[in-house]
């Protein structure tokens, strides 16, 4: 009972790229949590606006949007580590901007839109990259463990990073956090060189490249129900469920606090998807991962509500955000399990791509639509109704997409153990 419960580390013993590639994001995504806290609080300070503080999402969407067409344009048809090196210098970039403009001191605030939104472009040739390669590193056996450990990172750097930057930044203030950000990406760019180069096709071929090749991955989603349900029941938990971009709000407002708490709001939904994913070897052998998604997102509607119903009493709101972090990762884990599996392998990296705008863009405009209904009306009536539009709205995609309903993965028996140094598993 136990092994079947504990987290299956398997890919990182068989697979010495997957193994540094993992460690690599591990260091890089750490040092982002620190950026990500440091633009909110900077913003809010500079404006003490909600809808400033949104706009930060905005900005961001937009820049997903742009960059994943032009990422599909050619993230199929070039050696994989190769455009995962670029996207390093890319990152180096946008967070050497924001550490310009804060050492400069309180910079215009279309500067920290601007390099929020380079690294959200960039995000959208590193992310889909890293996962389209991860079935041919791994073996498509073992691509569940291998969604689970890669949920372990984010939520790991989830829950140390915000909680290390908000300390960072109460005491010597956001330059640090956007310094320590620019460095970890040299340990990404490090570990991405040591790995083998990997052309986009399993039989060495590169796939298609220009507006062709992102009117091909479009139509591939738009003939495919199952993942157009994936796709919209996430965009519904993010967009509706997730107010990050008030938690420096409601350290003061809500919770008479300081920065040091809006570390620990981000860090909460991140712990408990922690526990989920360190906890994750069951989901190899879950059968109706559909089923678990729409669950899992009405879960995380019901947690978001209780996060906006307690009032001051900020230990059950960590609390509830740490129950909404468990639900959440047990949907992305299926959700990615179902992309890898359901993509070709010519059209992974475009398909990844799609997939990493909405995983991405969905916070974003999450951002956006929590900034201006507490706006209009309160952070917290914001927060709840944010909470029951989840439950609702994951009701509706289950009824209007049997697909998702009716989508079943008949998991293989356990493998024999492997020793090989990488594996590269056909369909």
């Amino acid at each position: 009972m136990v092994r079947r419960i504990a987290l299956d580390v398997e890919p990182l013993r068989i697979s010495r790229d997957f193994r540094l590639i993992w460690g690599g994001l591990f260091v890089s995504e750490l040092g982002y949590q620190f950026t990500l806290v440091a633009v909110y609080v900077q913003v809010y300070a500079l404006t003490g606006s909600a809808a400033a503080v949104g706009l930060v999402g905005l900005f961001s969407f937009l820049a997903l949007l742009l960059g994943s067409i032009v990422s599909g344009a050619m993230i199929d048809a070039y050696d994989r580590r190769r455009l995962m090196l670029a996207a390093q210098v890319g990152f180096a970039v946008g967070s050497g901007i924001l550490l310009a403009g804060a050492i400069a001191g309180h910079p215009p605030i279309w500067l920290i839109y601007l390099a929020t939104a380079i690294l959200a472009g960039v995000s959208t040739i590193d992310a889909p990259t890293r996962s389209a390669m991860t079935p041919r590193l791994v073996g498509h056996d073992l691509l569940p463990s291998a969604m689970a450990l890669n949920q372990v990172v984010w939520n790991g750097v989830g829950l140390l990073g915000p909680a290390l930057g908000g300390i960072a930044i109460a005491r010597w203030g956001v330059s640090w956090a956007y310094g320590i950000d620019l460095v970890t990406y040299g340990v990404m760019f490090a570990a991405v060189l040591m790995i083998a180069p990997m052309s986009p096709g399993e039989d060495g071929a590169s796939g298609a490249a220009g507006w062709a090749a992102v009117k091909e991955g479009f139509s591939f989603v738009r003939a495919s129900r199952l993942l157009q349900s994936t796709f919209t029941i996430d965009l519904v938990a993010m967009i509706f469920g997730l107010p990050r971009a008030l938690f420096p709000i409601l350290a003061v407002t809500q919770f008479d606090r300081g920065t040091a708490v809006v570390g620990l709001l981000f860090s909460a939904p991140a712990a408990g998807a922690l526990i989920g994913a360190v906890t994750g070897g069951w989901a190899r052998h879950v059968r109706h991962q559909g089923w678990a998604v729409i669950w899992a997102v009405a879960a995380w509607g019901a947690a978001i509500m209780g996060f906006g119903l307690v009032g001051a009493n900020l230990p059950a709101a960590l609390a509830f955000l740490a129950m909404a972090g468990a639900a959440d990762v047990i949907s992305a884990i299926f959700r990615s399990t179902i992309l890898q599996l359901a993509a070709p392998d010519e059209l992974r990296g475009r398909l990844s791509g799609i997939h990493i705008l909405v995983v991405t863009g969905g916070p974003r405009l999450g951002d956006l639509e929590a900034g201006l209904v507490a706006q209009v009306f309160t952070p917290t009536i914001s927060v709840v109704t944010g909470g029951l539009a989840c439950i609702v709205g994951a009701g509706l995609v289950a009824l209007g997409y049997p697909e998702l309903r009716r989508y079943r993965h008949d998991p293989p028996p356990d493998p024999a153990p492997r020793t090989t140094g990488r594996t590269d598993d056909g369909p």
